[in-house]
């Protein structure tokens, strides 16, 4: 910014043969707005890269994180589309219309404000901020924000789309879904529904492909862009094309409890996580490894060598992606967000609605030599959920940390790299910091309807590094899903974990000193729980949650 000057009239005169040059040079400087490139992922465990401790390869990412901005305390929902509707609202999803997945609304809950199982009208997406701003947006990947023509990406901001509108779905051209009522799932292409994929689409590479094809069309016209690239893997079913599929081989056969010990281990010497910090236990509903037959363990493990495929992969495209930003210049002016939607997922394939024992599922070959490719329906299931959290407890489905702490990266022009940030944050800050670093305003109506305001809070004083934290001791923050409960307030976290996960119960933890929640203090700070509890219930009335019947 150019500050005003008083200057007398001799001044002025000995100044005007060098004005016209000054402005020539300001114009050249002029400020130029910065891009975006939002990159999610899905049902990835916090432990599953390199720079959070993982044996998975991945450079493009490791990069990121020592250019950039590494959180080691960022929060999502348990699940993939309450967690969208956040970051693409600022508020909470309960307010978004996402109170609850779609596929889980329960009779109560339907009809209700903020469970229209879609990104509703009360508020108004990033890209249709961004979009009035001035920006380009372009949308790849998984949407899960609503089925039907008025709520696809491309009827809320994003002017070019290659989109999966259900939660998960094979990652070859043949369009299956997770379970028989979702098959054939439904893709769309700006606005249009697509009856068939490529025969070479791959969900990484093809959603990759349209990105870059999208930025490079416009990119002459001088407009800045915000592209967001919301990867399908490594949901399951676990799907990855050569080489990838054969890299980790034999890479897992000591078992997930070997796993999650190492990726503890990683994790501390990262300094992620305190050094003394308590690894948690093995769930009960997980088998111990030396009790599976041989048989049972190569499956096992294949199915997360499988897996580790799949992230190193999107790794791979990522990249990509930078070396085009790099090749056209525009690599230096664009912000990178980097994060996974919730936690892993503990869930087998056959836990699905419907699908135990059915006849669509049976048609699958998840036999050892096809899990990876197509005609195979395989999750890898709870053991390595638990292992891909690493020194977090739980899963996706639940408020326990491995549910719901995602490993956030964030670099880019003006924010202060190679650090680590133990602040506390949460997915609904992410909409905040764009709009704080694109220099635009939240607005009160969008099109002639009222907006409910963001509940989030910009995040670029920590990535400036002028500010340590931007929420006190004294805040409070929490969320809800499934009858799932949690309420955090400095380092204190209370929750409640349904049954079959957890006992049902408010618990209390200390998640800086033990983020695995190992040793719940509720007994020893009753008055802490109490007042966590108090602020959960006020916190419902002001979001408006309908618990689950």
């Amino acid at each position: 910014m150019f500050k005003k000057l008083c200057i007398t009239t001799s001044v002025l005169i000995s100044l005007i043969v060098v004005v016209p040059a000054q402005s020539q040079e300001s114009k050249g400087l002029e400020k130029k707005q910065p891009n975006f490139l939002l990159v999610m992922v899905d049902d990835m465990g916090w432990t599953d890269i390199g720079a959070f401790g993982s044996e998975i390869h991945t450079p493009n990412l490791d990069a990121l994180a020592e250019r950039g901005v590494k959180f080691s305390d960022f929060h999502t929902s348990v699940s993939c589309s309450p967690t969208r509707s956040m970051l693409l609202s600022g508020t909470d999803n309960h307010i978004a219309g996402l109170g609850n997945m779609a596929e889980l609304l329960t009779d109560n809950q339907r009809g209700k404000p903020g469970y229209e199982g879609y990104l509703n009208e009360r508020v108004v997406s990033l890209a249709e901020v961004l979009g009035e701003g001035g920006y380009h947006t372009y949308m790849a990947g998984k949407w899960h924000l609503g089925h039907k023509p008025e709520s696809y990406p491309y009827a809320r901001g994003f002017e070019r789309t290659f989109s999966l509108l259900y939660g998960g779905a094979s990652h070859w051209d043949d369009m299956s879904g997770l379970m028989e009522g979702q098959t054939p799932v439904h893709y769309t292409r700006n606005g249009k529904t697509l009856d068939k994929l490529p025969a070479d689409f791959f969900s990484s590479r093809s959603f990759t492909d349209f990105l870059i094809d999208a930025i490079r069309e416009n990119r002459q016209d001088g407009k800045p862009f915000f592209a967001y690239l919301a990867f399908t893997v490594p949901h399951d079913p676990v799907h990855v094309p050569e080489p990838w599929l054969s890299k980790y081989r034999g890479l897992y056969d000591d078992g997930y409890e070997a796993l999650k010990t190492k990726r503890a281990s990683g994790a501390k010497r990262l300094g992620l996580v305190p050094k003394k910090a308590k690894l948690p236990s093995r769930h009960h509903l997980v088998r111990p490894w030396d009790s599976l037959s041989s048989e049972e363990q190569a499956l096992q493990a294949r199915g997360m060598e499988v897996y580790a495929g799949m992230v190193e992969n999107m790794d791979y495209h990522y990249g990509r992606v930078v070396d085009f930003l790099k090749d056209i210049g525009e690599y230096e002016n664009t912000v990178i967000i980097f994060f996974s939607d919730n936690g892993p997922n503990p869930w087998d394939s056959d836990d699905y609605p419907g699908n135990r024992g059915s006849e669509w599922l049976a048609q699958f070959d998840n036999s050892l030599k096809n899990i990876g490719h197509k005609n195979s329906n395989y999750a890898y299931g709870m053991g390595w959920a638990q292992a891909s959290a690493g020194p977090l407890d739980l899963f996706k489905m639940t408020v326990a940390e491995g549910g719901i702490r995602s490993s956030l990266l964030i670099a880019g022009p003006g924010i202060k790299g190679s650090r680590q940030v133990d602040a506390f944050s949460y997915v609904t800050d992410i909409m905040p910091t764009v709009l704080d670093i694109a220099e635009l305003k939240h607005p009160k109506k969008f099109r002639g309807r009222e907006i409910e305001s963001m509940r989030g809070r910009s995040m670029l004083s920590l990535l400036s590094g002028s500010k340590d934290e931007i929420y006190d001791e004294k805040d409070m923050v929490g969320g809800e899903m499934g009858t799932g409960k949690w309420m955090r307030q400095g380092d204190y976290k209370a929750m409640e974990v349904p049954k079959p996960y957890g006992n049902g119960e408010w618990e209390l933890y200390d998640v800086k000193k033990d983020p695995g929640e190992t040793k719940n203090l509720a007994a020893k700070k009753p008055e802490l729980l109490d007042k966590l509890k108090e602020s959960w219930k006020q916190y419902s009335k002001e979001v408006g949650v309908v618990l689950a019947q």
